[in-house]
């Protein structure tokens, strides 16, 4: 069995197997699930296990964050399971919101040619600067042939659209197509910006008519997907191989030109004006947040949000430049500026060897390894990274660099920045110089910031761990107190709390969870040395001397007792896992108080650190801070 499968059917087993699988696409580092509920994946072994750099929620998918080689992983997990088989009906679940289904939607249609249309881009980009350096001309066979194919996807793209959106709609990805094909047939592309009608009724075709077009393809094969499910109904069985598709292209083709097609045209045209208007009131303040939250909106899968945006303002009649990808680029070489400084900072061999291998990953766009293996855990990092970001970003808006052709973010996207027709290079020049501006502003505040550099354990200190029975009881782990979880719930930082004190960290560092079970556990082996007697609050020394307090609920004191159920005496010696308390959710919240419970170590001064451990959600007993001595 090969390293990649034998990853793939580990990741498999840990998000709940198969049969909690809705789907599963992957990107340029993650692949990227729809399951059916993801409380029966186990996010905390995924986030240990070596060959998994992360796992995200966001958008309304479970992303496991792999590496630069997830499209292996990908390829072996569809090889040896049955989630590659198209026919096989899913129950989808619950869809989220409508912002996540958005981005749910975008990055499905988008995911799985995104390679080849970044490669397309790139080789595009280079034949620009080929001709502007004089090494090919535009008549030379080598620029007609490699043209062809850095240029056809984008011109065809409807096409490609049409399939994956198909399969997203779950329609017949064939009508689909052929839907597309007639929206860029020669034909049509002639008739651009000409009457034509329709049995009398007249169709609107642009200047540009449908080629490189977006919104159009999407929205027709949406509406496909229940024009086909309908004729599937009231057509006999023996009759719809053929008078199904039919059916659908008598109906579809008139619709999309006539309705569909406008439609789109002008909810892209907003779109593409409204973005055009923000650039145009401020450029730099524009270059500024987009250097400074890419990252962040990566983070969160909101980046998807912004690829139409980026396609639609290269399709433009007349225009065909965009403007955001290159406020993009110091944002992604900033996370490799903070990574090398962190590579010359730190005394771990092991986030040395990442921080230089992630650096080098960053130059060609690919940051997941980077924010999420070393500059977000490490916080200061990623913090200069986006200041870094900032500064480039707004530098490039201050230059009006613009974009030419569609590719990925990264170093290479460079050649993208220079006009085939007027071979200017300027645009190229600002864009490296407010890169480089971003990379070295990430690097030397991150020198000038600090980190908590936490070295490998010492062998010694591995064996104490592992003979001593007290400190694994305990969740001593060598350098490290680990406190499980005291409540069932869902994870709240600490400084979103709504108590001055708390949010503050006035009372000790730590973290928030909202109840969804009404019971208090002990997170650690210790003595109760605080216990209220309205119950709503108990605090307890572990054997290691951390103080903890756990305080259920806000402004609960109010409640004097009532709804709570004391389980211990103040002096009590408890164990980790003893139930303390139980309190009745219902009833603090029909007292009008929230129910978020911060948990915090009081005496957090006199340690190195208290770090929490990334969850979303936790159980009781689960592992959920750590204490740094």
């Amino acid at each position: 069995m090969s390293k990649n499968q034998e990853i793939a059917e580990r990741v498999l087993g840990l998000v709940g197997g198969e049969e909690n699988v809705n789907s599963v696409v992957h990107c340029a580092t993650r692949l990227r699930f729809k399951l059916k509920d993801e409380e029966k994946a186990n996010t905390e072994q995924l986030n240990q296990d070596p060959d998994v750099i992360q796992v995200v929620r966001s958008g309304g998918q479970y992303q496991v964050v792999i590496g630069s080689h997830v499209s292996d992983v990908y390829k072996e997990l569809m090889a040896h399971s049955g989630l590659g088989d198209d026919d096989t009906e899913r129950d989808e679940g619950p869809k989220g919101n409508i912002f996540n289904q958005l981005i749910d939607i975008i990055s499905s249609i988008f995911t799985p040619f995104l390679g080849a249309m970044a490669g397309a881009g790139v080789l595009k980009g280079f034949l620009t600067l080929a001709v502007t350096l004089n090494w090919l001309t535009v008549e030379s066979g080598v620029y007609v042939v490699l043209f062809a194919i850095a240029d056809g996807i984008f011109t065809f793209l409807p096409i490609l659209l049409a399939f994956t959106a198909a399969k997203k709609f779950k329609t017949n990805q064939f009508l689909a197509v052929c839907l597309a094909m007639a929206l860029v047939h020669p034909s049509i592309t002639a008739l651009a910006g000409q009457p034509l009608t329709f049995a009398g009724i007249p169709v609107i075709i642009g200047a540009s008519a449908y080629t490189s077009s977006v919104i159009p393809i999407i929205l027709a094969v949406y509406v496909q997907s229940y024009v086909e499910r309908f004729f599937k109904k009231v057509i006999p069985s023996f009759l719809q191989i053929i008078c199904v598709p039919l059916a659908v292209f008598l109906v579809m083709a008139p619709v999309t030109f006539i309705a569909i097609g406008p439609i789109g045209t002008v909810l892209g045209d907003l779109l593409g004006k409204g973005y055009n208007g923000i650039y145009g009131f401020s450029p730099i303040i524009a270059g500024a947040v987009m250097g400074g939250l890419w990252q962040v909106f990566v983070m969160f899968g909101m980046h998807w949000g912004f690829v139409p945006i980026m396609m639609l303002n290269l399709s433009q009649a007349g225009g065909g430049v965009d403007t955001m990808a290159p406020m993009l680029l110091p944002a992604v070489l900033a996370q490799g500026g903070a990574a090398l400084a962190v590579f010359f900072m730190t005394k771990n061999v092991k986030l040395k060897g990442l921080a230089l291998s992630s650096a080098m990953t960053s130059v060609f766009g690919i940051t997941e390894p980077t924010v999420y293996g070393v500059t977000l855990p490490l916080k200061k990092p990623f913090i200069a990274a986006c200041i870094g970001g900032a500064v480039g970003g707004a530098f490039i808006g201050f230059s009006h660099v613009q974009n030419y052709v569609f590719g990925l973010i990264s170093l290479l996207s460079l050649p993208g920045f220079i006009p085939q027709d007027t071979k200017d290079t300027s645009g190229l020049i600002a864009a490296v110089i407010g890169t480089a501006i971003a990379f070295v502003i990430a690097f030397v505040l991150t020198f000038i910031l600090k980190f908590d550099d936490k070295t490998e354990a010492s062998n010694e200190t591995v064996k104490k761990e592992n003979n001593t029975s007290l400190e694994a009881q305990n969740g001593n782990k060598g350098d490290k107190i680990v406190l499980t979880s005291p409540i069932t719930g869902t994870i709240v930082p600490l400084d979103k709390v709504e108590d001055q004190v708390f949010s503050s960290g006035a009372l000790g560092k730590g973290i928030a969870i909202e109840p969804t079970l009404g019971e208090l556990y002990a997170p650690a082996n210790g003595e109760i040395t605080t216990l209220f007697p309205t119950g709503h609050a108990v605090g307890i020394t572990t054997e290691d001397g951390a103080e903890v307090l756990m305080h259920i609920g806000m402004d609960t004191v109010e409640m004097d007792g009532n709804g709570f159920e004391i389980l211990v005496k103040q002096g009590d010696k408890v164990k980790q896992g003893d139930l303390l308390v139980k309190f009745d959710i219902e009833k603090i919240k029909a007292a009008g108080h929230p129910i978020v419970t911060p948990v915090v170590v009081t005496n957090s001064g006199d340690y190195l650190d208290v770090l929490d451990m990334d969850q979303t959600d936790v159980l009781h007993g689960e592992d959920f801070l750590a204490i740094v001595r």
